[in-house]
């Protein structure tokens, strides 16, 4: 059994960690973080957990025992990980860090967008990015894994058969994302307000997101040379999805792009590429760790279009994050990650 420590359990992406690990059959959490809410148990702040985690009680970082833990998951804001990531590597410890502290390869990159310098860049080095379509083999070795955000999850894997195959203009991608206001996280901000977000539909980060240099960073290692990415970003009045609709003119219009597809993530567990004419929606993969994908070429044009639909919370957050802790400990990689999504 799989000791599992969590640090920041009181945002969504720490509540949907033990929504998933409740389901494990491999794995169990033996700690859990908050500095606000030391002392409360688990269950008196998520209801929902009622039976599953009533012994389970938020603790001081300090106080948690984490180095006792067999892995530990950062639902953290940014910073966090890195500075206290040698200390449980040196405990032995494995990390899976939900945060971008080692998503981005190049130190220099990593302040510029995120405002403070990297605190271990030789743990950077060494860490793996968690893309189990791309990185599989060496996140199974990886003592580190930083799991991809959001939005690069989808717009990665919806253009990555395009540009493994060489088959698109790599100057002209464009990425129209939206997102449910659980991606912003557990917080109170006045756009995320119901009175604000309700009935509105809205572009943000237009000057430059966060998440653009994570994206561009695995095109470009897809391409196996820099990519021209416009990524613009949108908040819907959703609570949870993602949706990629993903634009990238066609160098060879006779390529077969529904074949090139379903050839590249056959046997993937959690990439679904649906029939040709299809499209899929948000609702189709709530609460699941399914990333679904259609793949059309517009009438008139010589653009190859990708929609791809995934929960924020799962396959963009813990349930990739549990992905890649499974294959970190050599357990079949959809353990406690089977449940089919939530309809209506």
């Amino acid at each position: 059994m799989i000791d599992v420590g969590i640090v920041g359990g009181t945002g969504y992406t720490g509540v949907e960690l033990l929504r998933l690990l409740a389901q494990h059959p491999d794995a169990r959490v033996r700690a859990i973080t908050s500095r606000k809410d030391a002392g409360t148990r688990v269950p008196d702040m998520f209801p929902s957990l009622r039976r599953r985690y009533d012994g389970l009680v938020f603790a001081e970082p300090d106080k948690a025992g984490l180095a006792d833990c067999d892995v530990v998951f950062f639902a953290t804001p940014h910073g966090v990980a890195m500075a206290q990531a040698r200390e449980l590597v040196s405990a032995g410890v494995k990390i899976v860090d939900l945060a971008a502290d080692f998503r981005l390869r190049d130190p220099a990159v990593f302040e510029r967008w995120y405002r403070m310098p990297h605190a271990c860049p030789d743990l950077l080095a060494e860490s793996v990015y968690g893309l189990p379509e791309v990185n599989r083999e060496a996140i199974r070795k990886a003592r580190i894994v930083g799991n991809p955000g959001c939005y690069p999850t989808a717009v990665q894997l919806g253009f990555l058969p395009l540009l493994e195959a060489g088959v698109v203009d790599t100057r002209h991608l464009i990425a129209d994302c939206k997102s449910g206001v659980s991606g912003a996280g557990r917080k109170t901000e006045m756009n995320l307000l119901f009175a604000e977000a309700s009935d509105n539909f809205a572009a943000y980060g237009v000057k430059g997101h966060r998440h653009h240099p994570e994206i561009a960073q695995g095109l470009a290692l897809a391409a196996g040379s820099p990519v021209s990415l416009a990524f613009t970003p949108h908040l819907t009045p959703a609570i949870r999805g993602i949706f990629a609709t993903l634009y990238a003119p066609l160098t060879g219009p006779e390529t077969d792009l529904q074949a090139l597809f379903e050839k590249r993530y056959a046997g993937e567990p959690f990439v679904d590429v649906m029939p040709a004419g299809s499209a899929p929606d948000t609702r189709s993969v709530r609460a699941s760790n399914m990333l679904r994908i259609a793949v059309h070429r517009p009438a008139g044009t010589d653009l190859a279009m990708v929609l791809a639909v995934e929960d924020n919370l799962v396959k963009g957050a813990a349930g990739q994050a549990i992905q890649n802790m499974n294959l970190m400990f050599g357990l079949p990689e959809g353990a406690g990650l089977e449940a089919l999504a939530v309809l209506p």
